[in-house]
């Protein structure tokens, strides 16, 4: 019998793609639980099993990081990368969780169209971090990357007309608890921009 030893480097692309798309899975549910928020405490617990099996992965990514002397990029590369990702996943829980806790409600149209933008960003942070494996194609993941930046750009405009919305309402509860949710769900867009600057430094340093 053939026993094949996956190299050390192949393994961590393994596990920055699972990781990436353990985050497009979060996005997915969030976009569910916006259009669904009936389903509130089901979607709830399905987000933080996500988020539980992105902590497995990041956990093990360091853990290989420390016991590898060779890997694709350099250490504080993979540890920042690793990191950003865990932390889109962990805004994108804290939105399912407060949504739940807080009996928020029906979201705005316009948290919709921003939770939108976050799922459409996921996607190409996911497609900028599997293309790594291949520094042949450099140039398709910066354009990854200008995307995701372009992306960002949008969810602030988009924040920040919804924002303007909410504290037009008279009822100063309903606007706190809103404007906690809008926050975490910009902080995950935003942690998705810093996976591309990650990104573009790396291929940077390696083409």
């Amino acid at each position: 019998m053939k026993i094949r030893f996956v190299p050390q480097e192949e393994r961590f692309f393994e596990l920055f793609d699972a990781a990436a798309s353990n985050v497009v899975k979060g996005a997915e549910l969030l976009g569910e639980l916006m259009k669904n928020p009936d389903r509130a405490a089901e979607l709830r617990h399905q987000i933080e099993e996500v988020e539980h099996e992105g902590d497995i992965i990041t956990h093990e990514i360091a853990d290989r990081l420390n016991r590898t002397f060779v890997t694709p990029f350099d250490h504080e590369d993979i540890h920042a990368l690793a990191g950003r990702l865990d932390d889109i996943l962990d805004n994108i829980e804290a939105t399912a969780d407060r949504m739940f806790l807080y009996e928020a409600g029906t979201p705005s149209r316009e948290m919709v169209e921003l939770v939108g933008v976050l799922q459409e960003t996921a996607v190409t942070v996911q497609k900028a971090v599997s293309g790594l494996q291949d520094m042949k194609n450099a140039r398709r993941i910066l354009d990854y990357c200008i995307e995701i930046h372009r992306l960002e750009n949008v969810g602030d405009e988009d924040s920040r007309k919804a924002l303007a919305n909410l504290f037009k309402t008279s009822d100063a509860i309903y606007a706190l608890k809103w404007k906690e949710l809008y926050d975490h769900v910009e902080n995950a867009i935003d942690k998705c921009e810093d996976v591309a600057s990650i990104v573009e430094g790396i291929v940077v340093k390696h083409t």
